[in-house]
This record gives structure tokens, C-alpha cells and sequence, in this order.
């Protein structure tokens, strides 16, 4: 993995396909490569670079022309960062280019009876394998070829592949990682990611597991990977290229933090019932016949989604009162998981694409299991697995580091648990109080965004701190492992998260003067057990920086932030320790908007 761009019309296709790969940066890559062609040359031209597109761009020759090309952006799975491991991929006699996302898991295999062929590998790589299958396959057509090595393959691919005997297309195909067409004036675009397609064309077809395509110039066709016709009709996308821009910020992650006002009243707007206190979420496909039937529900994410599952647990809990709990997908999958028949399961992924999640809900689906989706990408492949969902409407976030669709995944399972509640045995009036807590959550985050100075110089002092402990009680610990989730990505500083009753149960060793200690403290029922936690703290010498409702005497520093319903605190108790992870990376010369080794959809496992 990690980014794919293809292109083939009438343009110069090497400033296209280089601009594609620029718009993927913040996906995290460790090198890239591009290969082009046209009917009118002969063979393939390549380049590839370790390091940025930038250093791509600086090899590109002045005549590198061609009408038709991919390009990629490598995160390592299979061999090292480097020139010769980085995709495009190409055969031995250079006729067969293939760049590739995901993970070949019969590679070693394959590789073994290869070089006994007496094929000769240049690289480390998985995907090398697929460029020479796929040129000593037999097959007249190139879409044959392609097929007769898929069926040899075990695994998740989201492939683009060139040949130079067939100059006038290029062939995908995707199992388990995305590959997005996209429709033009007699021109054609392919992506792993829109977000390379919408400075050209709205109009997108998104593959299936599966699903193969053939692009020419002027037309387009689909059909499965044993040949099968599929219709694909063409959707349009609602984010524009300017949304990829940043506005004037240094980073996206600054700006995506300080869009989180906008980004929460959009996920808001049109859905609100003030009649009958609660909310409309058509998209949900769940009567409140069905609804009322729901004797547990499980939330399945990875990363900041499952930590927004959890806060969404809590609030399903609290609203509906019903059992519900979140769970890591990675695990979930793998552990043979009793599936419940009366137990709603929901799926949380930004992308709509993360190959864990994503394997989750095809198992959860073939064992007959009631699932809906929380994603920010319509068309996504969860969104497409699931039988219902909701939108998250955060719109486009480039920075690897999640915000925005993090605050607006919790709004939506706030909009969830008041929809389960109302159906059940929440009252009208409890149902106007939350309806009333979420309409003050945009200016609540625009006030916490007016403390940024503060928070600013709260950074400078931490980031010369080695570790931080996070700890956090019931509605703070989801908080607390969110934060310190943050500030290790992006800072790089270890951090780990617990809960404030499990201090004294080993925990509170590592407290000396040198390790900081994060404190959620919201001012809940439990207000007076999270300031006896931070007592003990003191009391070894500890060093306190509190997030609370108002000044905590006990803690050395305090941010202090807005009071909303004590249901919906959380939402609010993690932006300004958003901004703190922003500001200490900073302040220790970060790359923030790509960490290292991270990438921004993980569809490999």
C-alpha cells in the first residue's frame, strides 16, 4: 500500500499523475514511482524514488511524455524503503507494469516456483510477483491475463496494470483495498482515493471485492474476476478540490481541529426532531419495531474509531440503556465471536475502507448478523457492506492524525443512543435536554479554540517530557486513551491511558516528578473520586495538568472547558488536548501531518 493514481486521454499524463500523488501524501507512503505510455511510443517508461513525491519529481526527465500512466506512493510492507522496492513494478522483459495496494499472503510461495522457472526478482516485494505472473500468462487479452493471475493469488489487492502491447488501457481490480474510477471528458482517472480524482471529474464508480474494470480514453467497463458483466452506474462526490486545500493553515491538522464548529453542525443539520425530542436517521434502515428488539449492541473500530466506540458505548448505555460495549475489529475477527442474533452491531471506520473493520463486517454479515456503518466516505465499502448507517458529513481529513471525524463520530453515536433512547424509555424531556446539549456543542468548540495560546505554552513545557500518563474515570477514560492515542502519533512522546480507579493497582510506580499525568476530571457524579486519583498523584510528587469543568487547586495547570450535559462532556474534553498533541509536536520539529510510519487508511491487516 499505500496510494494508486492512473490516467489515460489525450493529456500529458507524468504532471497529472505526479499532482495525483501529492493530493495522497497524507495517506503516510516511504517512497514513489511512475510509469507511462502512449499508442504512439514504444514501450514503458519508469521512474521511481525513495522519499517524497518531491524527490520523485526531481528524477522525472523533461521528455517523459506519454498519454497514459500509473503511479503509486509505497508504505513498506515487504522489504525496506528504496528505489527498487518502491511500486511501479516491472517485468523482466519491461513490458508488464503493475502498482499495488495491499498485502499477497501465497507470495513467498509463488516467488519459490517463480525462481525456479528461472525468473529473476529485482526487489523485496510482494507485488513483483503479480508483474510476472501476469507476463508469462498465455491469455490473449490483457484482462485475461490479469484474471489468470488473480486466480492464483491469496489475499487483498487493489491493483492497476500497463502493458505495452496494449497501450490503450489499463486494468484494475480490487479484493480488500479500494480502487475508485474516474469518469471524464474522453479521459479516464483511477485512484485508490478520490481525493486524487476531484480536481478532474466528480463522477466516480467505486469497484466492489472482487470487481475488475478496463479504462480507455472514451469508455469504461466492469465485470467480475471470472468475467461477469457488472453495471457500475457513475455517483457524484460532494467534496470539491478546494476541500483538500489548507486554508491558510500551516498544517492540516491544524486546520481540520479548528473545522471541528462547522464540522459538528453539518452532522447535526436536517436531523434534529424538536416534536418529538429526538432524531431522524433514515439512513439507519432500523423501524423502532426493530429497534425496540436490540438486546445489546457491539461498536467494532480500530484506533481513534474504536476509541469514538467507546465513548459511543457509554452514551448507547446511559440514553437507550442498552448493553453495549466496544471492541477492537483486529481482535473482534479473530477470536470466534459468539454472533447474536438480537445484538446490533456497528462498524466505525473514517475511510469506510479499513481492512480490518471492513473483514469484520463480512463475517458478521455471512453469520447473518444485523450491521450498520458510522463512516465519513459515502460509496465507502463498509458503507456498502452495511445495512444501514450513519454519515459522519465531517468532510475531507488529510492529516493521518484523526480530529475532526473523531469529534464528529462521537456526535453521531450521540445522535444514535438519543434515536435508541427515544424509541424505547427515554422521556421527552430527557430527549429536549440532550437535543439542547448538542445544539451548544459548535460554540462550545469555537471557545475552546480561543484557548489555544494558553494550550500553546501548556506544550512547550511537556514536550520535554520522555512519557505521560493519561487516566480518566467511566466517561473520561475513553477520553484519556484518545489523548494519549494523539499525542504519541503525532509527537512521537510515549504515552499510555488507564483508568483513575486502577491507579493504585500498579500504575502509580511509574509516578515521579519527571512523569506528567493528564487528568480527565469532569465535573459528573464522580468528581470528587477523580480528585481524590489526582491526591494521590500529589502525594508521590506527581506533576498534574487537569481537563476540567472549572479550576482544579489540586492539578499544576488547568484547561478548563465548557460544561454541556454529562452525557456529551466527552466530546468536548478531547479537542483541547487535540490542540496539545498539535502544539508539542510542533514544538519538537514533527512531520505532523505524516508521522512516521503511520498511514491514514489501513487496508492492509
Amino acid at each position: 500500500m499505500c496510494g494508486i493514481v492512473g490516467y489515460i486521454g489525450k493529456r500529458d499524463v507524468a504532471p497529472l499523475l505526479l499532482e495525483g500523488l501529492q493530493r495522497l501524501e497524507y495517506r503516510g507512503y516511504d517512497s514513489a514511482g511512475i510509469v507511462v505510455t502512449s499508442p504512439k511510443t514504444s514501450g514503458l517508461k519508469m521512474v521511481k524514488a525513495k522519499g517524497r513525491v518531491r524527490d520523485l519529481e526531481a528524477k522525472v526527465p523533461a521528455r517523459f511524455k506519454g498519454t497514459t500512466g500509473i503511479a503509486h506512493t509505497r508504505w513498506a510492507t515487504h522489504g525496506a524503503p528504496s528505489d527498487v522496492n518502491a511500486h511501479p513494478h516491472l517485468d523482466a522483459e519491461g513490458k508488464v507494469a503493475v502498482v499495488h495496494n495491499g498485502i499477497i499472503d501465497n507470495a513467498s510461495e509463488l516467488r519459490r516456483k517463480l525462481e525456479a522457472d528461472g525468473v529473476e526478482f529485482l526487489s523485496e516485494t510482494d507485488t513483483e510477483v503479480l508483474t510476472h505472473l501476469i507476463a508469462r500468462s498465455q491469455a490473449t487479452k490483457l484482462e485475461d491475463k490479469v484474471r489468470e493471475t488473480l486466480r492464483l493469488i491469496e489475499g487483498t489487492y487493489g491493483i492497476a496494470v500497463m502493458h505495452a502491447d496494449f497501450p490503450d488501457r489499463i486494468v484494475v481490480a480490487r479484493n480488500g483495498s479500494p480502487v475508485v474510477l474516474g469518469i471524464g471528458e474522453k479521459e479516464m482517472f483511477v485512484a485508490s482515493d478520490i481525493a486524487a480524482l476531484v480536481a478532474h471529474t466528480r463522477q466516480v464508480v467505486t469497484l466492489d471485492d472482487g470487481e475488475m474494470a478496463t479504462i480507455k480514453a472514451d469508455d469504461f467497463r466492469t465485470y467480475t474476476t471470472e468475467g461477469t458483466r457488472t453495471t457500475a452506474e457513475p455517483t457524484t462526490v460532494e467534496w470539491e478540490a478546494a476541500s483538500y486545500d489548507m486554508g491558510g493553515h500551516d498544517t492540516y491538522m491544524h486546520k481540520e481541529i479548528h473545522e471541528q464548529a462547522d464540522a459538528v453542525d453539518r452532522v447535526l443539520r436536517g436531523r434534529i426532531d424538536d416534536r418529538f425530542s429526538t432524531v431522524h436517521l433514515g439512513g439507519l434502515n432500523l423501524d423502532a419495531r426493530e429497534a425496540r428488539r436490540i438486546r445489546r449492541v457491539k461498536i467494532l473500530g480500530c484506533g481513534t474509531s474504536y476509541h469514538a466506540g467507546m465513548i459511543g458505548a457509554q452514551m448507547i448505555e446511559e440514553l437507550a440503556r442498552i448493553p453495549a460495549d466496544a471492541e477492537p475489529a483486529s481482535e473482534f475477527r479473530y477470536r470466534n465471536a459468539v454472533v447474536d442474533p438480537d445484538t446490533l452491531y456497528v462498524a466505525v471506520s473514517q475511510s469506510g475502507e479499513t481492512y480490518d473493520v471492513l473483514a469484520a463486517v463480512q463475517e458478521l454479515k455471512r453469520k447473518g448478523a444485523r450491521v450498520l456503518g458510522v463512516v465519513n466516505v459515502v460509496g465507502s465499502a463498509i458503507a456498502r457492506e452495511a445495512d444501514g448507517g450513519i454519515y459522519v458529513h465531517a468532510g475531507p481529513e488529510v492529516c493521518v492524525v484523526s480530529t475532526k471525524c473523531f469529534t464528529n463520530t462521537t456526535v453521531a453515536f450521540a445522535l444514535l443512543a438519543l434515536h435508541l433512547g427515544r424509541t424505547r424509555d427515554l422521556s421527552v424531556r430527557d430527549g429536549k435536554r440532550i437535543i439542547e446539549g448538542l445544539r451548544k456543542l459548535p460554540a462550545q468548540i469555537a471557545e475552546i479554540m480561543e484557548q489555544e495560546e494558553d494550550v500553546k505554552k501548556l506544550a512547550l513545557r511537556y514536550a520535554e517530557a520522555r512519557s505521560m500518563l493519561f487516566i480518566g474515570r467511566v466517561r473520561g477514560y475513553p477520553v484519556a486513551r484518545e489523548a494519549s492515542l494523539k499525542l504519541k502519533e503525532v509527537s512521537y512522546i510515549h504515552a499510555e491511558a488507564y483508568p483513575a480507579s486502577e491507579l493504585k493497582h500498579g500504575p502509580l510506580a511509574l509516578i515521579e516528578p519527571a512523569l506528567p499525568t493528564v487528568a480527565i476530571v469532569p465535573d459528573d457524579d464522580l468528581l470528587e473520586k477523580n480528585r481524590a486519583a489526582m491526591e494521590e498523584i500529589k502525594a508521590r510528587s506527581g506533576k498534574i495538568l487537569a481537563v476540567a469543568h472549572q479550576y482544579e487547586e489540586k492539578a499544576d495547570e488547568t484547561i478548563v472547558v465548557p460544561k454541556n450535559e454529562d452525557e456529551l462532556d466527552p466530546i468536548l474534553m478531547g479537542i483541547p488536548l487535540q490542540l496539545l498533541a498539535y502544539h508539542t509536536a510542533l514544538a519538537l520539529g514533527r512531520d505532523i501531518d505524516k508521522p512516521r510510519n503511520l498511514a491514514k487508511s489501513v487496508t492492509v491487516e
